[in-house]
C-alpha cells in the first residue's frame, strides 16, 4: 500500500485521477525531443541504451509513468490501460 506521504507524490494528484493510458515503447512526443521522464521517480525514458525503453503515457502521450511507479499508483488513482 502506497502512503499518502510517498516522495513522488508531488501535490497534484487530482489531476492524476482517473487517467488512461497506453502501454507502449517509447517514441519522443517531439522531433526535438530526445527523452522523457517518469512523472512521479524522473527515472529517464528513452530509446538510449542505459535508460528505460517502455513504459506508459497519457491518451496525448505527453506524460510518462514508469512500469514501477504505475503499478504503485493505478489503484490509488484508478488509472485504465487502454492497450491490454
Amino acid at each position: 500500500m502506497i502512503e499518502k506521504n510517498d516522495w513522488r507524490l508531488q501535490g497534484d494528484e487530482e489531476c492524476w485521477k482517473n487517467e488512461r493510458f497506453f502501454h507502449k515503447k517509447y517514441t519522443p512526443y517531439h522531433e526535438n525531443w530526445e527523452h522523457d521522464h517518469c512523472a512521479f521517480c524522473s527515472v529517464k525514458i528513452s530509446e538510449y541504451e542505459d535508460d528505460l525503453h517502455e513504459g506508459y503515457c497519457t491518451l496525448d502521450q505527453y506524460h510518462w509513468v514508469c512500469s514501477e511507479c504505475f503499478e504503485d499508483f493505478k489503484e490509488m488513482f484508478c488509472w485504465q490501460v487502454v492497450n491490454d
